[in-house]
C-alpha cells in the first residue's frame, strides 16, 4: 500500500493562445498593502505568476510598512505574484480594476514553523481564492496526520489499520472535491473559476464540471487571453474519439491555398498530426511514405496538419522527407485551433477516418498502420 500523497499546483501552466475574439480593453489596478514585520526601503515586487516570475513593476516599503503599487492588466484577467521583500509571496488573481488592500505578516514561516499569514481585500476572485485555501489547508493538515498515522501502522504491518486510513483519506478527498465543485456556479465567468478547475479538480474525474466551466466562459466572458487558453485546454481534453464523426476544418496549405478536410470525403483519409522539429515524426515519415505510395491509388489520402510555426521549416521538412499528400498549417505551434479541437496534445498524432469522415482508429503507426491500411484497402483495386 503506497502512502497517501495529496498535490496541489498552485503555478497556472498557460501557453496563453492569442486566439481572443476580440482585443480585452486594459484596465488599471492598484495595489496597497502594509506589511507587519516590514522595514523602510525594502523591495516590493509586482510579477506576472509565470516560472520563473516575469517582473510587472516594484517599489519600497515606507517607514510605517505601507507601499502602493499601480498597473494595467491588458489581457483581461492574469495570475500574479506580490512577492514581499523576498520573504512572503501571495498569489493575485487580477481582471483589471481593482483596488487590493493587503495586510500581511512579511514571512513565509516564523520561528516556530508556523505559516505567515495575509489577507487580501476589494476583490472577489480574493475572496473566493481565500476560501479554496482555507479548504486546501483544512485537507492538507489531516492528510499531514494520516500519512503519519500510515507510516507507523505501516511499520507495524497493520494492515487493517493501513485501509482504515486510506478509507478515510478517499472519504475526505471526495468530501473535499464535492466543497470546491459547489462553488464553482457561484464563482460564475470571474478568473478564480478557471483557477479552480484547472488546480484543484481531475480531468479523469471532474471533466463535467471542467467543460461547464468552460462553456459558462465560452458563453459570458470568451475574450481575456488566460480564458482562450483554458477554452483550448478542455478541447485537448475532451478531444475526437474513435467513432465520432471528424470535425472538419481548413487550412492553407504550403502555396497558401485554402484546403477543406471534407474536400477528401469518399477516401480513407489518414490525419497526421506532425512538425519538422518533432523527431519521432521525421522518424515514422519513411513509413508512413512507404503506406502513401501503396495504397494512393486505391482510395487512400493523408491530411498532414503541421504544428510548426516556421514557415521555412516546415517546407524543407516536406521536400526532404518526400511527402508528397495534402499538407496545411496555421502555423501556431501548439495553439493550433485544429490540434486543440482534435485533442491532441503530443505528436506523433494521427486519426485514420472511412469515406464518411468517421474515425475508425487513433494513433496507428509502423506496422499498425500497414495492416490496417491492408485490411480496408488490401484487396480493392
Amino acid at each position: 500500500m503506497k502512502k497517501i500523497a495529496y498535490f496541489l499546483s498552485l503555478a497556472m501552466l498557460w501557453s496563453l493562445s492569442g486566439l481572443a475574439q476580440q482585443a480585452p480593453a486594459s484596465k488599471e489596478f492598484t495595489v496597497t498593502g502594509k506589511v507587519k514585520n516590514g522595514t523602510a526601503g525594502e523591495k516590493v515586487y509586482l510579477q506576472f505568476s509565470t516560472n520563473p516570475p516575469t517582473m510587472v513593476d516594484s517599489t519600497t516599503l515606507s517607514a510605517d510598512g505601507t507601499f502602493t503599487i499601480k498597473a494595467t492588466e491588458k489581457d483581461g484577467g492574469n495570475f500574479y505574484l506580490l512577492n514581499l521583500a523576498d520573504r512572503q509571496r501571495i498569489v493575485l488573481l487580477v481582471e483589471g480594476g481593482e483596488n487590493f488592500q493587503i495586510t500581511a505578516d512579511g514571512f513565509e514561516q516564523n520561528s516556530k514553523g508556523e505559516p505567515g499569514k495575509y489577507e487580501v481585500k476589494g476583490s472577489k476572485n480574493m475572496d473566493y481564492y481565500a476560501k479554496l485555501m482555507d479548504l486546501n489547508q483544512a485537507m492538507v493538515e489531516k492528510v499531514n496526520k494520516w500519512n503519519d498515522e500510515y507510516a507507523k501502522a505501516n511499520e507495524k504491518k497493520d494492515t487493517k489499520k493501513m485501509q482504515e486510513i486510506q478509507n478515510n483519506f478517499q472519504e475526505a478527498e471526495v468530501a473535499h472535491v464535492e466543497k470546491i465543485k459547489a462553488l464553482l456556479p457561484e464563482m460564475g465567468s470571474s478568473l478564480v473559476a478557471i483557477f479552480a478547475a484547472n488546480n484543484l479538480l481531475n480531468p479523469q474525474r471532474d471533466f463535467a464540471e471542467m467543460e461547464a466551466v468552460a462553456n459558462r466562459f465560452a458563453q459570458e466572458n470568451p475574450s481575456p487571453k488566460i480564458v482562450q487558453a483554458y477554452l483550448g485546454y478542455i478541447k485537448r481534453i475532451k478531444g475526437v474519439a474513435v467513432g465520432d464523426e471528424a470535425p472538419d476544418f481548413t487550412l492553407d496549405n504550403p502555396e497558401g491555398a485554402p484546403v477543406a478536410l471534407s474536400s477528401l470525403r469518399g477516401k480513407y483519409v489518414l490525419i497526421d498530426f506532425w512538425a519538422s522539429w518533432c523527431g519521432p515524426c521525421r522518424m515514422e515519415n519513411p513509413n508512413v511514405v512507404k503506406m502513401y505510395n501503396k495504397y494512393k491509388d486505391k482510395g487512400f489520402a493523408i491530411y498532414g496538419v503541421s504544428l510548426d510555426k516556421d514557415k521555412n521549416a516546415w517546407l524543407a521538412a516536406i521536400k526532404k522527407d518526400g511527402l508528397t499528400w495534402t499538407h496545411g498549417s496555421d502555423l501556431k505551434f501548439w495553439n493550433s485551433a485544429v490540434a486543440q479541437t482534435y485533442g491532441v496534445n503530443a505528436i506523433p498524432a494521427t486519426y485514420l477516418l472511412d469515406k464518411d469522415g468517421k474515425v475508425i482508429a487513433k494513433n496507428l503507426r509502423g506496422p499498425s498502420l500497414e495492416a490496417k491500411l491492408s485490411e480496408l484497402l488490401g484487396g480493392e483495386k
